[in-house]
Order: C-alpha cells, then structure tokens, then sequence
C-alpha cells in the first residue's frame, strides 16, 4: 500500500523524519476494488461540499467505438498491471482490460473515484 504525503527518503537516499503527524484531511481510504458483478455503489463524503461515488461492483461499461458510445456487458478481467492478482479476483482499475460483448477494451476511468466503468476497444492482434 501506498503511503500518502512526502517521501521518507532524500534523493541522496538519506532517511527524512516526518514533520507532523497526518491531520484529518491528509489521512487516505482503503482502496475500493472493484469487482464484476451486479451493480453496488457506495457514495462517501469527499473534501468540500461534494460526494464521491464508489463503485463496489459492476458489471456495465461504456465503450467508446468508432460509431460512437456503447453501454456494453462486462463479462471477464483479463489483464491488469496495477496487479496480476487482480485478474483472479476480478477487479477492475484504472488501465484493466475486461472482456465486454462489444470485444475486449481498456479501462480508462478509476472505478473506485469515479463509480462508474468507461473503456476504450483494444486492437485484437
């Protein structure tokens, strides 16, 4: 897991002793895997006077093709290089190729953020 906020270590490689502890605005979130399955979101309170849509699971994409948009059927995970576990759980991230009835297309939104799947068709070599 990644840690938010600035490096411990100087580009010399020395060790950089924290400043301060986090505050409230600077803490991060568990990240929001989302898998394929029926469609489950999940609103939380962000920074402001806003609120972020998680989606917990889905199994819709929009699919940009030439013709235009598709709502399209996702159907498999079958590469993603945030983490190759991430195939067998089937959880789609940002840059995840999913099967979808319309072909195979790469993930170009952040599920998690955003609550909702938007991909591009990938070229079928």
């Amino acid at each position: 897991m990644q840690d938010q906020g600035r490096s411990t270590r100087k580009r010399t490689g020395g060790r950089r002793r924290p400043q301060h502890k986090k505050k409230k605005h600077e803490l991060g979130r568990e990240p929001t895997e989302t898998t394929v399955g029926d469609v489950k979101l999940r609103t939380t309170d962000a920074r402001g006077n806003t609120e972020k849509v998680r989606a917990l699971s889905t199994d819709v994409a929009s699919v940009a093709t030439d013709d235009g948009t598709v709502e399209a059927t996702i159907q498999d995970v079958v590469e993603n290089e945030a983490n190759p576990n991430y195939v067998r759980r089937n959880i789609i991230t940002k840059g995840a190729v999913i099967v979808t009835t319309e072909g195979k297309a790469r993930v170009t939104s952040r599920p998690g953020q955003t609550g909702n799947v938007n991909a591009v068709l990938v070229d079928e070599e």
